[in-house]
């Protein structure tokens, strides 16, 4: 289905995108996934070409471009050659709005042209072992000494665990108030501040996971973002871009899954035939093809909604929702029409399929959307 809301700059960040990808990603994909992290250099090799965080003002080395479109764009173009480990979208999208928003000026010159160049790589930590969803059932404390706090506590399943430089940590900071915490930025070295194993997960095998701990450790007040109770409120304001950003990417799978399925039903024979022509198959897929371009249009416009600062957390939640349920049927479809080969490795599908589950459990879960969607229909 043509899309309109691109324009020639953004086609032309497309075609540089996808270039840098090909070159400097895909060769190295299946090096990652042994691995389980991607390369520190393709970081700095993003920053060189200003793909980190381009929303960024000059002044600390961004390129200003504020239309979430560019985000849109990366999301798209990394779902299109399967790579979950190479997170831009949370390093530009998710993470570095919170120091941009909510950081003072010494702490954006401190740390923005940093994670702007690649040198830094961002991560954030709110979920904890026994609170997923539920942010104000967390348990870890930044308690006030004075000149500095002290953070006590744990995290799991922190997105570039280990990579990151920069960890921006939710914390308790009041015990009389559940919804009273922080934003605190933990750096790379400091003293009790340890990192777990890189987990291990059903997919996503290149994007290394990981548990963090906390004992101890003196964090200074130039590390906290803004008030020191208004952390909660900070989560929930960005909770929207962060969904969307799940829809651009959750959306930009299911199509590059519905081309590689229909590529393969096209010359996989049965019966002496192409798969391709049981009308079961023609109708699955046109099936997913409807779909698919009904999620697109709704998606493009969150994104032009969001440029205009008109998107509500309800609707993000409802693209949220409907692309990554869709994504998960689209995965699933296509192994089915692989066969057997589909559950095999080495093909595409299988590993979309495996990328693809957790699409529905990170940002808040499909049940969690509902019901904030529902929230705002006053039921």
């Amino acid at each position: 289905m043509l899309r309109n809301h691109f324009e020639t700059e953004h086609n032309l960040f497309r075609d540089a995108f996808r270039s840098f990808l090909n070159k400097e990603v895909v060769p190295h994909q299946e090096e990652w996934e042994e691995a389980g992290v991607v390369d520190r250099s393709v970081w700095r090799k993003a920053g060189e070409m200003g793909f980190l965080l381009p929303w960024a003002e000059e002044e600390y080395g961004g390129t200003a471009l504020k239309d979430f479109r560019y985000e849109q764009i990366m999301c798209e173009e990394l779902a299109a050659i399967n790579e979950p480990g190479f997170m831009i979208p949370l390093h530009s999208a998710l993470c570095g709005p919170y120091i941009a928003e909510y950081g003072n000026a010494e702490q954006k010159a401190r740390w923005l042209p940093g994670i702007i160049r690649g040198e830094s790589i961002l991560a954030v930590a709110m979920t904890e072992p026994s609170a997923g969803s539920d942010l104000a059932g967390m348990r870890t404390t930044a308690v006030d000494k004075g000149d500095h706090f002290v953070l006590n506590g744990s995290k799991v399943f922190i997105s570039n665990g280990l990579l990151a430089d920069l960890v921006i940590v939710a914390a308790k900071t009041d015990p009389a108030n559940k919804h009273a915490m922080g934003l605190f930025v933990v750096e790379r070295g400091m003293e009790g501040f340890e990192r777990g194993r890189n987990l291990k997960k059903l997919g996503m095998k290149s994007q290394d996971t990981a548990e963090l701990f906390f004992n101890n450790v003196k964090l200074p007040k130039e590390n906290l973002l803004g008030d020191a109770k208004g952390g909660f409120f900070y989560l929930m304001n960005m909770l929207a871009q962060e969904r969307l950003t799940n829809a651009c990417g959750a959306v930009a799978g299911a199509e590059a899954a519905l081309n590689a399925t229909v590529d393969y039903v096209k010359e996989r024979k049965a019966f002496d035939r192409p798969v391709a022509h049981f009308q079961n198959t023609r109708f699955k897929l046109a099936e997913m093809r409807t779909q698919i371009d009904v999620a697109q249009v709704f998606t493009d416009r969150c994104v032009m909604d969001h440029n205009q600062k008109k998107l509500t957390p309800e609707v993000a939640a409802e693209a949220k929702l409907f692309t990554t349920e869709l994504l998960c049927k689209v995965v699933d479809e296509g192994v089915q029409l692989h066969g057997g080969w589909g559950y095999m490795w080495e093909y595409p599908i299988c590993k979309m399929y495996a990328n693809a589950r957790i699409q529905r459990i990170f940002a808040g879960t499909s049940e969690i959307m509902k019901e904030i969607i529902s929230r705002g229909m006053k039921l």
